[in-house]
């Protein structure tokens, strides 16, 4: 028992579960994310959505530049600001 125990949790280091969430400025480049809720006020999670960033969709950081970043989005690429960036959960 001891052994299955130890075997589950070492198979667990490195994975995030799904209701660990984080700011999308805190994903790795070229890691494919995927976006669990969107905050900050009414306009700025419309002005999300009409961008493509919408709850469920996949987010993929291609590059940053002086903490802006540069994602692809429902086969887009958008640069989006830090501030944004930060009401971007994945």
């Amino acid at each position: 028992m001891f052994l299955a125990k130890k075997l589950a949790t070492a198979n667990m280091i490195g994975r995030r579960k799904d209701t660990d969430m984080m700011p999308l400025t805190f994903a790795t480049v070229g890691e494919e994310n995927i976006i669990k809720k969107i905050g900050g006020l009414p306009e700025v999670k419309k002005h999300l959505e009409n961008l493509g960033f919408v709850v469920g969709s996949s987010v993929t950081i291609i590059n940053t530049i002086g903490g802006n970043l540069i994602v692809n989005v429902k086969d887009s690429r958008i640069a989006v600001s830090r501030e944004m960036a930060q009401k971007i959960m994945v």
